[in-house]
This record gives structure tokens, C-alpha cells and sequence, in this order.
């Protein structure tokens, strides 16, 4: 199997696992800010990590070289998602997806700067295809602006420079290592930021099995994530996940009873488009090395 499709297949999982995650979260929060669902799902999550760091022996990799890099990533993490989370419960999923897949295209832009990634025409016209898919699901005019597009529009770059800091701590740090780092700096930020007027909402019974569920999918998202961008370049694993749409697209219809118009339909066609011909290209380059 190439590096490619083992890429791809490995997105595919991040791509289910965020789907699950939209859903859960949209759910928490008519019991939970924000910063509360980042709070009970890094604690969550941090407690799955180190069981199964420990049982596998992986916590020896554990170490504190490149600290400010986990740091600035988390921060970035940590700000995307909470601003994720707030459009989740304002705006249709579809919309909030869409904007969010604004994403790659800064990941393109950025990864020349900061990983030092080549720039090729085919990435590019990728990334514009799938921008230009975007604008035509959401269509944005004066008309529809709302709190929760600027935040979902924000998101996408905060997970653009998520993408990247993840992809230059794979060249040091085990896969482990930064899920253990994701857990613990998400979690000191989550008490801080729902703990700062002293009133932090306690989890009912009811709500465990949904935050239970949110944290194993944000920890499979992210495991996926990562071994994709440990497989191959940011340019090519980041435009995958604008297979997210339609099928956030028919989740939300069939849950939400959130409809999907012709334009949808339309968009996720150029979106898909644009990933065939990354992939494609992508696939042939590999094959032929």
C-alpha cells in the first residue's frame, strides 16, 4: 500500500471521529460552555493516554526537549477548538464545516514559511478549488453574517497553524508524546479559562457518556491526524478533510433536520474535485520515485 492511500485512510478516521465530535459537542452545549467541555474532555482524555502510555511503555519517550513547540501548538489548538465548539451551537453544522475548511488553504500558504514545504501548482489549484467549493455552499453576504460564521471562519486558521506545529513535531516526537502534551497543556487551559469567575458546571450522569465519547474522538482524530502527517506533507493530508462536508452535510439532516440545498450539492462536487486531482497527482509522483 503507498504512503498516499495509507495517508488518506488514516484521514478517514480523523474525518468520522471530528463528524462524532460536531455531534457530541453540539449536544454539551446547552449544559456546558466552552471551556467546560475542553475541560472534562482533556481530563478525559489525559486519563486514556497515560493508561495507555503505561501499559505499552511508551511513557519512557516522554521527555520536555521541544516544550515551547507543544506549547504554541496547544495554544493555537486550544483557541481554534473553543471557537469550533461556540459555532457548533449557533450555526448549521454544514456551514460551520465549510468555513472551517478554510483551513487547508492557510496550511498551503503557510507550510513554504514554516515547514518549509514546496509550493506546487497542483496544491494550489487544489486548495483554490476546494476554497471556491466552500463559497459556494456558504454563499457569504451582509445578510447572513452572524457571530458564529466569524468564529467558524476564525477556527480554520487556528487548525491551519495546529496542522503545521503538528506536522514539525512529528520530525522529534513520538506520536505519544504529543498526545500526552495535547492532553495535559488543553486541560491546564481548560481549568484556567472555565475556572476564572469560580463557577465551573459539574458533569450529570447523562452528560458522562457524551463527554466520554467526545474525548475518545478528539484522541482518535488527533492519533489519525498525526500519523497521517508522519506518512506525508501538510499540503496533501490537510485538503483531505474536505470529505467532512457531505458527510456532516447528511448527518446533520438526518439529526437536526438541517436542510441541504442544491448548493451544497454543488460545492462538495468542486471540493471532491479538487482532492482528486491533489491525490492523483500526489499518487503518481510517489509511484514513480
Amino acid at each position: 500500500m503507498s504512503s498516499t492511500l495509507q495517508a488518506a485512510l488514516w484521514m478517514l478516521g480523523a474525518i468520522f471521529s471530528f463528524t462524532t465530535m460536531a455531534i457530541a459537542g453540539r449536544e454539551l452545549s446547552a449544559n456546558f460552555d466552552t471551556f467546560e467541555i475542553m475541560l472534562y474532555r482533556s481530563a478525559i482524555g489525559l486519563l486514556i493516554v497515560l493508561v495507555i502510555l503505561y501499559a505499552s511503555g511508551a511513557h519512557s519517550k516522554i521527555g520536555i526537549g521541544a516544550w515551547r513547540t507543544h506549547l504554541v501548538r496547544n495554544v493555537f489548538h486550544f483557541t481554534g477548538q473553543n471557537l469550533w465548539f461556540f459555532s457548533l451551537s449557533v450555526i448549521p453544522l454544514a456551514q460551520v464545516f465549510a468555513l472551517e475548511f478554510t483551513s487547508p488553504l492557510w496550511v498551503i500558504l503557510l507550510a513554504p514559511f514554516l515547514l518549509g514545504e514546496r509550493l506546487t501548482l497542483t496544491r494550489s489549484i487544489a486548495a483554490l478549488m476546494g476554497f471556491l467549493g466552500i463559497l459556494i455552499v456558504t454563499r457569504p453576504s451582509v445578510d447572513n453574517l452572524h457571530p458564529g460564521v466569524f468564529a467558524a471562519a476564525a477556527c480554520a486558521f487556528f487548525f491551519a497553524l495546529t496542522y503545521i506545529f503538528t506536522k514539525r513535531l512529528t520530525r522529534t516526537e513520538s506520536i505519544g508524546t504529543i498526545m500526552f502534551y495535547l492532553c495535559v497543556l488543553q486541560l491546564i487551559f481548560g481549568v484556567i479559562c472555565a475556572g476564572y469567575d469560580g463557577d465551573i458546571a459539574a458533569p450529570s450522569k447523562a452528560d458522562i457518556p457524551l463527554l466520554s465519547l467526545l474525548a475518545c474522538c478528539g484522541l482518535l482524530a488527533h492519533f489519525c491526524i498525526t500519523k497521517a502527517l508522519t506518512i506525508a506533507p501538510a499540503t496533501f493530508v490537510a485538503p483531505l478533510d474536505f470529505v467532512r462536508l457531505p458527510i456532516v452535510a447528511i448527518a446533520a439532516m438526518v439529526i437536526y433536520k438541517e436542510a441541504i440545498d442544491v448548493w451544497v450539492i454543488v460545492g462538495a462536487i468542486v471540493i471532491f474535485a479538487g482532492n482528486y486531482l491533489n491525490v492523483w497527482v500526489e499518487t503518481r509522483k510517489r509511484t514513480q520515485v
